[in-house]
């Protein structure tokens, strides 16, 4: 079965970044367009202005869902994210360019696709051909969903994987069940600081590379809950607070007079006795995660705190 335009497909590559558009994509990208993606490689090769350029717009994990929209001769694809919600730019979801050649159609992948309890648990995994085999897919990437193909044996888990006929194996302990009832602050923000000193990359959504927004939905993505993409979309769908109210794990939003919200922190530590704000974020500035008391021209620009 094809790809068809009106048609879901799913993604089959550990990590699928998504384009603002096919003629956007620059030299260095190589890395990230491939059948077979290496997102290391693309990040490290870039420098330090490239991982913030405004070509990518967000990344998609393994068995995420699609609606293809248009398939271009050249082998790109157009698709709406639809787990990624960004209702100022689509109700269907975020829409973006990736290689046709990340995907598969969701009839070929069924059993890689729906309601799985299992959820990657470990920050960066790979799917082996057997237990302690070949590597078939590295890098896959914490809160991706995987369905079980069977039990554990010997402290490995086979699993259904997008693309591929036969169960690939990781590690039991790499696994963990979604929750039924919504995970706690604490929870989330424990997964979160799994991700302290990862590089700033606009619009990356990975243990490799991670933006403000993507930081925060990646640790609810990995409790099956469904954040929109972007910080003034995460905005519109929490709960706001008065200011001294937050408690480790709400969200501290900012945004200049007059402007949309540009940046989102978790919260660590609220106001205390010293005066002191603390949060963790994906820093554009510091490009990496840091864990931080708030500086002052942040405290300049802090508008709101929400509640998932």
């Amino acid at each position: 079965m094809e790809l068809q335009p009106g048609r879901e497909a799913v993604v089959r590559v550990a990590v699928a970044t998504l384009w603002t558009s096919p003629e956007a994509v620059r030299p260095v990208d190589r890395p990230a367009l491939a059948a077979r993606t290496d997102i290391p490689a693309w990040i490290s090769g870039m420098d330090s202005d490239q991982q913030v350029g405004d070509c990518v717009l967000s990344q998609l994990l393994l068995g995420e869902r699609v609606l293809v929209t248009e398939l271009r001769p050249d082998g790109w694809a157009h698709v709406i994210a639809v787990e990624q919600p960004a209702a100022k730019l689509d109700p269907r979801g975020y829409p973006g360019w990736l290689p046709a050649d990340q995907l598969v159609p969701v009839d070929a992948a069924t059993s890689a696709v729906g309601a799985s309890p299992l959820v990657l648990d470990a920050s960066v995994s790979a799917l082996r051909a057997t237990p302690d085999g070949p590597v078939v897919l590295p890098g896959v990437i914490l809160g991706t969903r995987l369905a079980a193909a069977g039990p554990a044996r010997d402290g490995w888990r086979p699993v259904h994987a997008p693309g591929h006929t036969d169960p690939l194996w990781l590690p039991d302990a790499h696994l963990a069940e979604l929750p039924a009832a919504p995970p706690t602050a604490a929870e989330v923000l424990a997964v979160a600081q799994r991700l302290l000193d990862v590089v700033y990359v606009w619009g990356g959504v990975s243990a490799y590379g991670i933006d403000c927004s993507g930081l925060v939905h990646l640790a609810w993505r990995r409790f099956g809950v469904q954040l929109p993409r972007d910080a003034d979309d995460q905005a519109a769908a929490t709960v706001p607070l008065a200011l001294g109210d937050e408690r480790p794990g709400d969200l501290y939003f900012f945004a200049r007079p007059g402007r949309k919200i540009h940046h989102i922190g978790i919260v660590t530590a609220g106001q205390g006795s010293d005066g002191d704000r603390r949060m963790l974020h994906a820093c554009y500035r510091q490009r990496r995660v840091v864990e931080e008391a708030l500086p002052a021209d942040r405290v300049a620009t802090l508008v709101g705190v929400h509640r998932v």
